[in-house]
């Protein structure tokens, strides 16, 4: 499937071309062609002022009755214990939601040995109701049993906007969800909202970070998606009020084909980025991994985690785990350092949500420097060493 295009209104202007970040439009003699690179992105129907192209109608299929859904849900990712800050984010921003559609804000809290005290805590952060389904079974995360109970429920209720987070929980059995309503799913998003026919306007990156796409599903229900841990602000409020639903679930839900035999906790704290408020990453730009030091040791002083970029995974001088960018962790951190690290697109993506990026490389035109709040242009192998010297005599004064 591809951009169609009218003949007959097409002036060969050659605008669309020059627009499409696929390069799938290019300019013959007399006439547009689309290549099988199209993606459907629209953007040449947008910049077209002829309204010579249009997109074919796909994956539409029946309207599902809509106003039988009501409702914001969130998935309140629980783990070992305790509840994973992106969920306190989107039940804050859930509440917004809610409020523009006048419908009420449920959280759903899966797990085992669960207290009303971690149900009170969601509500605090904005629920009206949550929904708990306490099993043994649910002690440690399976895709399969997570997903039955999430189907069951929604089947239940019929929310019209589900969100959880795009973590690794998140990213790992909320497809199956939205594959059990044969509805659309859009994941990584970074801003939500509601239009005014009240569907849910679901913005994230795409092309690599260049374009900001705003998605939208409007003929199923419910509406869903996963968005970026620290991309919004959670706010909690003492006093708040809601009610807590124990639901007792078919035993169906609670089978799986997969049993986890053990959980070994990560060892390594500086891998733990999503969760960091300080981040000082290493790119190529390191040479080594002996050299990494000056990043570790500077990342322990700030109390950070260390990152690194994909060039430097791929040479093996640090472990995936710390990698940053599209094909590793998103992060956004109060404060993120990139020492060596010349700023691919891809990297970018990942950590432009960083409140301060201070970035440290001796090429000036480097791409980081663009997205920057602070760029120090120096040889990094000088710079890093005196930057910790100074930092230890200011604390010993």
């Amino acid at each position: 499937m591809k951009a169609i295009v009218d003949r007959q209104k097409c002036t060969v202007c050659g605008v669309c071309s020059d627009a499409c970040p696929m390069g799938a439009i290019s300019m013959r003699e007399n006439r547009v062609e689309i290549s099988e690179e199209c993606s459907l992105c629209g953007i040449c129907v947008d910049t077209c002022e002829f309204g010579a192209l249009s997109l074919p109608e796909v994956g539409q299929g029946p309207a599902e009755d809509l106003g039988s859904y009501r409702g914001v849900w969130v998935f309140a990712e629980w783990r070992e214990g305790t509840v994973h800050r992106v969920s306190h984010e989107l039940l804050s921003a859930g509440r917004i939601l809610a409020d523009k559609r006048g419908v009420e804000l449920g959280a759903v809290l899966l797990g085992s040995g669960l207290g009303d005290e971690v149900a009170e805590e969601l509500i605090a952060y904005g629920a009206e109701v949550v929904y708990v389904v306490d099993r043994p079974e649910l002690a440690h995360f399976t895709d399969e049993r997570y997903a039955k109970c999430i189907v069951e429920l929604i089947g239940r209720h019929r929310p019209e906007i589900f969100l959880a987070g795009a973590t690794s929980m998140g990213r790992s059995f909320i497809p199956r969800v939205a594959a059990g309503f044969k509805t659309g799913l859009t994941a990584d998003c970074t801003e939500l909202d509601i239009a005014d026919e009240g569907h849910l306007l679901q913005t994230r990156p795409a092309f690599g970070g260049n374009v900001m796409a705003t998605i939208i599903c409007p003929n199923r229900r419910p509406q869903m998606a996963t968005v970026r841990p620290k991309v919004m602000k959670p706010v909690r409020l003492e006093g708040r009020k809601g009610r807590i639903e124990r639901v007792e679930l078919p035993e169906e839900c609670f089978t799986a084909r997969v049993e986890v035999l053990e959980v070994i906790a990560e060892q390594d704290q500086t891998a733990k980025l999503t969760e960091a408020d300080v981040i000082v990453s290493g790119g190529r730009g390191m040479r080594s991994a002996e050299n990494f030091h000056l990043i570790e040791e500077l990342a322990g002083m700030l109390n950070g985690a260390v990152g690194a970029s994909r060039g430097a995974v791929e040479e093996g001088w640090m472990a995936p785990s710390h990698q940053v960018g599209q094909t590793g962790r998103t992060v956004a951190p109060t404060l993120y350092m990139a020492a060596g690290i010349s700023g691919a697109v891809q990297h970018l993506v990942g950590m432009q949500g960083s409140q301060v990026i201070v970035a440290v490389n001796r090429d000036p035109e480097a791409p980081i420097f663009d997205v920057a709040t602070y760029g120090v242009v120096a040889d990094l192998f000088e710079f890093l060493p005196e930057f910790i010297k100074r930092i230890k005599r200011e604390r010993e004064a």
